[in-house]
């Protein structure tokens, strides 16, 4: 029932928390991907001189090159990428910032969605030191309030014309109050999964957090296909965006009273029990055990770039660099969603019995060699590219699905979810949040099978990082007095 809960209610905050990273452009799984779609389903199947029309209804686009208007009718080049993420943006842009300025309102919707993602380091100590001192649960019932909250802000933000530069800063607000509780969420998660768990079982059982990011990605996708198909374009520029994040508000709602009814992990319990929790210097115990938070940094970098390009990003890859049209990349996606789907429970349940360093081994090696022609195969057609996401995603299960167990392994009980959250935070900052703009600058450069590359090599050094990580499969993650099991993952 714990895990149940826990599952759902992840799912629900991953898409109340959707507009994170907006700005730099990472598109979490969330109500982003549900207007960013859509958008780009609209916008690629027209010529690029309606691109240029957009500005006089009052939707501002970046030109990537001086040169668009020669390409052809419905063309999907390089020159309409830049432009299919700022016609996003735009749907604040005009909203919330001052219309009579299209590029400056544009430029100041980037800032305030880029707030919301640099703030995350901050919410991963804050949300992390709260699990720790206060309990898990308690983290993550407070983790939902700041998303839900903020997802009531972007839903209710009044325009410009009604309250001037307030409208931006009630935006800014909602952002920071996204940005803050997303990885605290995430670690907090992590943390209470893992220790729920059976000792036995604990891989199978942590897969069930990227099941529901999984999930909510699917029906984020979904719904933007429908607002997409349901609305027309000026009711979706003036009104229609609101809609997804009136949903989010609901379900947070729904996700606050599941999280209420959930016991807190019987691992904290135990702290409290035989050790009251004691104002902890935050300094001190990140330092203490400084070797698993650069191996944290370190996995979650050999993993945040493939999850994005081919987990996030891809089908809107496929749209603006394939070629594909948007509803052959959206059913594509969702299929080879669905079969990773079920691929990360098999996943989990292999480190079971090989180990965790077992199935970073595997990953390492299927990505290092695949990558690149993966690449290759997804530039071929609605085919390919399904098959190629797919593998790609089979591969990511491998060592995704353990992320919560592996991780949780690497520090004792009264610092885990602190040492979990500041290091994955600065990693999704670095490496997350550079890959959409890192594939398509080396893709407009000519250099468009170095990113493949570049995920090779990554996934070879988080394969090299385990193997200098002791084998954690099977601890017991409840307190003990000496904690000296953790003196050798250090």
């Amino acid at each position: 029932m714990r895990i149940g809960h826990l599952v759902a209610s992840t799912a629900t905050v991953t898409c109340t928390t959707g507009f994170e990273s907006g700005a730099l452009g990472s598109r979490r799984p969330g109500l982003h991907n549900r207007i960013e779609i859509p958008l780009h389903a609209s916008g690629t199947s027209r010529t690029c001189a309606d691109y240029g029309a957009h500005r006089a209804e009052g939707s501002f686009v970046l030109r990537a090159n001086p040169n668009v208007d020669r390409c052809l009718p419905g063309q999907r080049s390089g020159r309409l990428r830049l432009g299919g993420v700022c016609r996003v943006r735009s749907l604040f842009a005009t909203q919330v910032f001052d219309p009579s300025d299209p590029a400056s309102a544009l430029l100041s919707t980037f800032v305030v969605f880029g707030a919301g993602f640099l703030i995350r380091p901050f919410g991963g100590v804050l949300f992390g030191w709260l699990a720790d001192r206060l309990g898990r649960k308690s983290s993550l019932l407070l983790a939902i309030g700041c998303a839900t909250a903020g997802m009531l802000l972007i839903a209710a933000v009044p325009t410009y014309e009604v309250a001037g530069l307030g409208a931006g800063a009630i935006l800014l607000l909602a952002r920071l109050l996204q940005g803050l509780a997303h990885t605290g969420e995430v670690a907090s998660a992590y943390t209470y999964v893992a220790e729920v768990a059976p000792a036995p079982r604990r891989g199978m059982w942590s897969s069930a957090i990227y099941v529901s990011f999984t999930i909510a990605i699917i029906a984020a996708t979904l719904m933007g296909a429908l607002l997409n198909s349901a609305l027309p374009s000026n009711a979706m520029t003036t009104w229609g965006w609101r809609i997804p994040f009136v949903v989010g508000f609901a379900l947070g709602i729904l996700t606050l009273v599941m999280r209420a009814r959930m016991p807190e992990s019987r691992a904290f319990t135990q702290l409290l029990e035989e050790q009251p929790v004691q104002r902890q210097n935050i300094v001190s115990a990140l330092w203490k055990y400084r070797a698993s938070g650069v191996r944290v940094f370190l996995i979650m970098a050999s993993l945040s770039a493939l999850y994005y390009a081919w987990g996030v990003a891809s089908t809107t890859w496929a749209i603006n660099v394939v070629g594909l049209s948007p509803t052959e990349a959206l059913w594509a996606g969702v299929a080879a969603l669905t079969v990773s789907m079920f691929v990360f429970p098999c996943a989990g349940a292999l480190s079971d019995r090989i180990g965790r360093r077992g199935n970073f081994f595997l990953f390492g090696i299927g990505v290092g060699i695949l990558a690149y022609p993966m690449d290759h195969l997804a530039r071929q057609g609605t085919l390919g590219f399904m098959v190629a996401m797919t593998v790609m995603l089979c591969l990511f299960t491998l060592a995704g699905s353990i992320l919560p167990a592996l991780l949780s392994e690497l520090f004792p009980t009264e610092v885990r979810a602190t040492g979990i959250a500041l290091p994955y935070a600065l990693s999704a900052v670095v490496f997350a949040g550079t890959t959409p703009y890192l594939q398509q600058w080396l893709a407009e450069n000519d250099h468009p099978n170095t990113f493949s590359v570049y995920l090779s090599v990554a996934a070879v050094l988080g394969a090299l990082v385990m193997y200098f990580t002791p084998e954690t499969k099977g601890i017991s993650l409840t307190y003990e007095r000496r904690g000296s099991r953790y003196e050798t993952a250090r």
